[in-house]
């Protein structure tokens, strides 16, 4: 028999997180609880937990500090780790990210959803380290090599900018990728940049594959998705 995979969560509410160590329990995790920042940080160091949830507001301290430490420190950056924010807001969700944090989930959450999201971080977490040169999704591939991006075998023409945003979404399938996370992806010469144009080269890319082109998912107030699967066109 395989064996569980462990989370570890960091929260105050005991509600809460009655309600997600159920939902573990029925979807096959082992779950450990911590209450505040300080004690949760250091299980984070002794147990290297296979994942993380850390609520955003706990005493002691932060989530966000407890995702900078986890995200900063060798032996820890690789754990996934997901923020729980109260009401979602929006700094809230783009400083998480910025700090690399692999998600979020807004309070009020539903424990299925967040059951989901944490099996598809797992299982990306499974895949070679080493880069493809061939990134595939639906009809499109990426040659990563080449920097040529292609539909049903047939070359689309588009920017390095473009072609560097692209590979990071593929990259990062189902997974909030902020704005500025994104403009590490422009190319210096595409003129002078800001993180609102990553909007226009965002909506350059759809113009250039097609009406029908859905992959690409807007997170309001936050940035870009690449969804797991293209949602049906009506």
């Amino acid at each position: 028999m395989a064996q569980k995979k462990r989370i570890l969560l960091i929260e105050d509410e005991e509600d809460i997180a009655a309600l997600i160590k159920l939902q573990a329990d029925l979807s096959g995790y082992k779950l450990h609880v911590e209450v505040d920042g300080i004690n949760g940080y250091r299980a984070v160091e002794r147990e290297k937990p296979d994942l993380v949830i850390v609520d955003v507001m706990l005493p002691g301290q932060n989530g966000f500090d407890i995702c900078r430490k986890i995200k900063s420190n060798p032996e820890l950056k690789n754990i996934p780790v997901i923020i729980l924010s109260a009401k979602g807001e929006e700094l809230d969700v783009v400083l998480g990210l910025e700090l690399g944090a692999d998600d979020y989930v807004a309070k009020p959450f539903s424990p299925k959803i967040l059951f989901s999201r944490i099996k598809a971080i797992l299982r990306r977490g499974k895949e070679p380290e080493k880069m493809q040169k061939l990134l595939v999704f639906g009809e499109f591939a990426l040659d990563v090599t080449r920097y040529m991006l292609k539909k049903d075998g047939e070359a689309i023409t588009i920017t390095l900018s473009e072609f560097g945003i692209l590979k990071r979404l593929v990259t990062n399938q189902g997974k909030v990728l902020t704005r500025n996370q994104l403009l590490d992806d422009v190319h210096n010469d595409d003129a002078f940049i800001v993180d609102r144009n990553i909007d226009v080269h965002i909506a350059a890319l759809r113009k250039k594959l097609g009406p029908n082109f859905n992959w690409i998912e807007t997170v309001r107030g936050v940035g870009y998705r690449l969804r797991e699967e293209p949602v049906a066109v009506k």
